[in-house]
């Protein structure tokens, strides 16, 4: 059975000392920390306020108790009477009704008051169990869901601040952000996936900060790591577990407590890591090497890849279970070349960050560089636009910032849809691929002359030494077409 997460309150109302004993104690071993014990019913409303009214205080989203176990046979108020309070004031907490009354009227009754399940008395311990994960999943999604609505409704962020490191003017970085917002408290594991050098690092970060853990985050990156030294990076292990192991080693999972373990570079991972980590996700415990108790894990996982993880599991390299584990909740980052209001904020911040690295006045950057950068494609995303930064700031002796270091990615051909070479956005056979599929005559040298010309000063913003450097010609030649009247 895989265990209960929650960092909210399970309330347990119930006359009985014994089965609020009982239950509380198997509601902890199943994984549910915190569990109000109540023998009085009419406690309840006044402690649900309060606990919801804490947990506001803390900033989070929803609401403040995870789920109340109700019993229905109580002295002074009971059950049938609390239900539809519960309802009324507390509409979206849970109730899970619990009793020894096996009348099929009043589960009816209960169940039309809003009561999630309905268990007799005494209650199989995997029926509980199982009724307690269903009600907690649910109620994990409609918070994510109306967390998610209230953002995207409103385009307002609860925590702007999270996200200073990550430096962006574009809508689709904003969805994202809403998006982290609205899943920053839940336990699952969340899958980042993006190309090289796009930032997912700073998005798990900037997670971690929203989700106030208690614990620190870790990072590892776990390419190349085999399945001995995945157990001892990770787990741990125990003083004489190995030759040379002469003292004991808290593994990285424990290092990062109830905060969040970071796993970079997820799709290089062997198979027999694979199932190590697929049994820590579903079983949220671990044996250190040498160890033969358990132990628990509460840590957050957060993993990124720039691999195709559904390419991979298709060819047999990635396990299908691992993947849907992984994926409850999937951060897609975009490439920059998608993001193309951010590359003259991006250079501008790294200009400055470049000339205090070297002790060097911020250079002036000239009128064209942002328009030649917004027509590359940049297959290394922001971290090359930094190293390309760099390069440029230390190479830099004063004036105006010179162009030589940028002209290149454009001039090789590989700057743009409409440019050669290897690393073109169009190959040679797509291009033949649209002539074959044009419908009966060709359009003329001239018309097909005219449109390329056209996009090229359309993508460089009137630029002729970018727009020649697209279209693979000298400044000179461009000139040229452009004086007998090529384009309008």
């Amino acid at each position: 059975m895989l265990p209960l997460h929650t960092h909210l309150p399970v309330v347990l109302v119930d006359d009985d000392p014994s089965v609020l004993f009982s239950v509380a104690t198997l509601l902890r071993g199943a994984g549910i920390e915190w569990v109000e014990t109540l023998g009085d019913g009419r406690e309840l409303l006044a402690l649900l306020a309060r606990l919801s009214t804490s947990w506001e205080s803390f900033g989070r989203e929803g609401r403040g108790v995870a789920a109340v176990i109700l019993d229905l046979t109580m002295p002074h108020l009971d059950g049938m009477q609390l239900l539809p309070e519960i309802g009324q004031q507390f509409p979206e907490i849970p109730v899970l009704v619990m009793t020894a009354t096996d009348d099929v009227r009043t589960a009816v009754l209960c169940m039309q008051a809003g009561a999630a399940d309905f268990l007799v008395k005494p209650v199989e311990e995997n029926r509980f169990l199982t009724s307690m994960r269903r009600v907690l999943e649910v109620c994990i999604l409609r918070n994510q869901v109306g967390s998610l609505k209230r953002s995207l409704l409103s385009d307002h962020l609860e925590q702007v601040d999270a996200f200073g490191a990550i430096l962006t003017n574009s809508r689709k970085m904003r969805a994202i952000f809403q998006y982290m917002e609205s899943i920053a408290h839940s336990e699952e594991p969340v899958l980042i996936t993006g190309e090289t050098g796009v930032g997912k690092e700073l998005i798990a970060m900037a997670l971690h900060r929203i989700g106030n853990r208690e614990g620190s985050m870790v990072a590892v990156n776990v390419a190349g790591l085999d399945d001995v030294m995945v157990s001892d990076t990770l787990f741990g292990h125990r003083k004489g577990a190995y030759t040379g192991a002469e003292e004991s080693r808290r593994g990285l999972v424990s290092e990062a407590g109830a905060g969040t373990l970071f796993l970079d570079e997820m799709g290089d991972l062997g198979a027999s890591v694979q199932v190590k980590l697929l049994r820590l996700l579903q079983e949220r415990s671990y044996f250190p090497l040498g160890a033969d108790v358990p132990v628990k894990a509460s840590a957050r996982i957060v993993c990124a890849t720039n691999q195709d993880l559904q390419q991979r599991m298709v060819q047999g390299h990635f396990r299908s279970d691992l993947y849907y584990r992984l994926r409850v909740h999937h951060i897609e980052v975009p490439p920059l070349r998608e993001r193309l209001e951010d590359v003259a904020l991006l250079a501008t911040a790294f200009l400055d960050e470049a000339a205090r690295s070297f002790g060097k006045k911020t250079p002036t950057p000239p009128p064209e560089l942002f328009t030649l950068l917004e027509s590359y494609h940049f297959p290394g995303n922001i971290r090359q636009l930094r190293a390309l930064i760099y390069d440029a700031v230390a190479r830099h002796r004063g004036g105006m910032l010179s162009l030589d270091t940028f002209r290149p990615l454009v001039e090789s051909g590989a700057a743009a849809l409409l440019g050669g070479g290897e690393e073109s956005a169009v190959s040679v056979e797509e291009i033949g691929l649209l002539l074959r599929r044009l419908p009966g005559k060709f359009p003329s040298l001239k018309v097909t002359e005219q449109h390329l010309i056209a996009e090229a000063m359309r993508r460089s913003r009137g630029n002729q030494g970018i727009a020649a450097a697209l279209l693979g010609i000298s400044r000179q030649a461009l000139n040229q077409r452009l004086r007998r009247g090529s384009v309008a």
